[in-house]
């Protein structure tokens, strides 16, 4: 079983993340399980506790956002699991270098790039925006 973090104050974001993703982004990947969080410290508290595959976090949630909650994460755990930052624009993915996330991408959602970057991720693939066109 794979498990993904999803964070969002928005219920509906959180949604949309688990419909684009779906049960099983790629061939060889298991079937996977979301854990939802809609606090920083719900997304701190669930890392701590193990068995996260991968994380994606929402930029623009309040009053802590995943750009801050990645770059805690990146440099506080030497086992942090994967992280996709969600931002609000695509000229905003410069800020995934400061928030060391692993991967960024704009919205609103693209279900193909997100599928596409989850699968890479979950299977030690290296993601970068010419490998996500490609696969487009």
């Amino acid at each position: 079983m794979t498990t993904l973090l999803v964070f969002s104050g928005e219920p509906a974001l959180r949604e949309r993340v688990r419909m684009a993703i779906g049960r099983s982004p790629a061939a060889g990947i298991d079937s996977i399980t979301y854990l939802e969080a809609d606090t920083a410290g719900a997304v701190i508290a669930a890392v701590d506790a193990g068995g996260i595959d991968l994380v994606v976090l929402d930029a623009e949630a309040w009053p802590a956002g995943g750009l801050g909650i990645s770059r805690e994460l990146k440099n506080s755990r030497s086992d942090c699991p994967p992280i996709v930052v969600l931002v609000a624009r695509r000229d905003d993915r410069w800020l995934g270098v400061w928030s060391q996330a692993d991967a960024v991408l704009p919205q609103p959602i693209d279900a193909i790039e997100l599928s596409t970057t989850v699968a890479r991720l979950l299977t030690g693939a290296p993601v970068t925006e010419a490998t996500i066109k490609e696969t487009l």
